[in-house]
């Protein structure tokens, strides 16, 4: 009876707690912190990379200039903060939510983004290189001037955002929405047409759509 109530599970583990804790530079590389709290703490140059966060938050933090380089941010939250400078090769991102983040300098390199959520968040001064969008929602962003050139878009939304000036230089996409959610206004006509898809590769769905708005899709090739 006493070997019951004393047994415990092996895989029972504390959940980690570093919120509004001043943790500037900290070295967490490598480490396992599933469902960890490191809320409106300051994390500035801190290095996570090969790190296990799975369901962690960070929301309301300053992590400016921390390294996720290899971590998995699978189900976490870092929507609400400062992730400016941060860098993010290679890492695991499932539905992870980076909206309203600040991600100024943010870099998201070799990264497959499946069923990531990037709403309402400025996106123009982010850099993204050799990336998989699945599934990932950019609704009300602003995304103006961005280059995704050669990068895949499965199951995207770009409905309400701002887009002008975007290249998609031989990018792939499948079942893509650039809907706006409202009816379609000569503003979002105009700002379609600076769109550049020029080499790009798009399913049927994704082809009607944009040539229903008018969108230049002379270079185009249709899968």
């Amino acid at each position: 009876m006493n070997q019951k109530m004393t047994s415990r599970s092996p895989e029972r583990q504390a959940v980690p707690n570093f919120s509004a804790s001043n943790l500037a530079e900290s070295d967490f590389a490598g480490v396992t912190a599933h469902k960890g709290q490191f809320t409106s703490s300051a994390l500035r140059g801190s290095d996570f990379s090969g790190a296990d966060l799975t369901g962690s938050s960070f929301q309301g933090s300053d992590v400016r200039d921390a390294e996720f380089d290899g971590a998995n941010l699978t189900d976490c939250s870092l929507s609400a903060l400062d992730l400016s400078n941060a860098s993010f090769h290679k890492s695991i991102l499932v539905r992870t939510d980076f909206s309203g983040a600040n991600l100024n300098g943010t870099q998201f390199a070799g990264v497959t983004l499946t069923d990531v959520t990037l709403t309402k968040t400025d996106l123009r001064k982010t850099i993204f290189e050799g990336c998989l969008f699945d599934g990932v929602d950019f609704t009300n962003s602003d995304l103006s001037g961005q280059r995704f050139d050669g990068q895949t878009f499965i199951g995207v939304k770009f409905e309400k955002a701002a887009l002008t000036e975007v290249s998609f230089k031989g990018a792939t996409f499948k079942n893509v929405s650039f809907h706006p959610g409202f009816t379609l206004s000569k503003k979002y006509y105009r700002m379609i047409k600076t769109i550049c898809f020029d080499g790009a590769t798009m399913d049927k769905l994704t082809y009607a759509l944009l040539k229903g708005m008018e969108a230049d899709l002379s270079k185009v090739t249709v899968i």
